[in-house]
């Protein structure tokens, strides 16, 4: 980092960081860390920025598989967000999830990096189906400010506004956000650094929506559940994962343009693949 500036900034999680609700691998994904780097961009010109995530990645994957790559990289910011899939798993454990994230804080701060990070928001307020593991997102949310705490993590509190849970934030299958709820991750993000033109705002509710209820709402329920649910459930009893033979979309620093905050399947960055 110069003068407050950063210069290279590396992106570590499993699919919203990789961009998955925004964009498709067609035409390329660009998600809230490319557009977290657009904001950094704005403010320096000369950024460089890897994105190293990749889908269906839980914690302990993500710390043996992106670390040591991001440490190479020598970043100057690094985000680091993981653990709402081993959230869904059966056997989740929430001192074991944080300690593998508090690993990488721990990694990259003593490797001269900021290292910034966020909370979940209430996912059974999104899917009603996963009400059930809505102890465990508050459980693991506590330990992950801990830890941040221990380190000088920067914690974007995103599970701290009513916002981030509106059905708008959320893709058709729930489990990631759309292209706005990705720009309100970033503006959080933003935020919290301190960088320069951000604010609060990201935090301001949309206008109010008329809710679906009775039949509709069922209907919508059994939708989702055939259209989502059961193949989520279908891979995991399989034992697949939505990332199996994917690779990082942007593995390497390369220099983050203005043409990609427009065309976030721009040369530079790529396609996600």
């Amino acid at each position: 980092m110069a003068g407050g500036e950063y210069l290279r900034y590396v992106a570590l999680g499993d699919s919203q960081t990789e961009g998955v609700g925004d964009g498709d691998d067609v035409t390329g994904l660009r998600g809230w860390a490319d557009r977290l780097a657009g904001h950094l961009a704005a403010a320096t010109p000369a950024l460089e920025y890897a994105n190293l995530a990749v889908r269906g990645r839980l914690a302990h994957q993500v710390h043996a598989e992106q670390l040591g790559p991001a440490l190479a990289l020598r970043p100057d910011l690094a985000t680091v967000v993981a653990g709402v899939n081993d959230v869904l798993r059966p056997r989740f454990d929430a001192a074991e999830v944080a300690g593998h994230l508090e690993e990488m804080f721990a990694a990259l701060t003593a490797g001269g990096a900021h290292v910034a990070t966020l909370t979940f928001p209430d996912v059974g307020k999104i899917a009603p189906a996963a009400r059930p593991v809505r102890s465990r997102v508050l459980e693991l949310n506590s330990r992950i400010r801990a830890a941040a705490a221990r380190h000088g993590v920067t914690v974007a509190e995103c599970d701290r506004y009513p916002v981030a849970t509106d059905p708008r934030l959320w893709s058709a299958d729930r489990l990631h956000a759309s292209p706005l709820g990705h720009e309100r991750i970033a503006a959080a993000v933003a935020h919290s650094l301190g960088l320069p033109g951000s604010d609060d705002t990201w935090a301001r509710p949309l206008p109010p929506l008329t809710a679906l209820t009775g039949g509709r709402a069922a209907m919508a329920e059994m939708r989702w559940a055939a259209g989502f649910l059961g193949p989520w459930l279908g891979r995991r009893l399989r034992g697949r994962s939505s990332g199996d033979g994917r690779t990082a979309k942007r593995p390497q620093l390369l220099l983050f343009t203005a043409t990609e905050v427009q065309d976030p399947g721009g040369s530079a960055g790529g396609p996600a693949r």
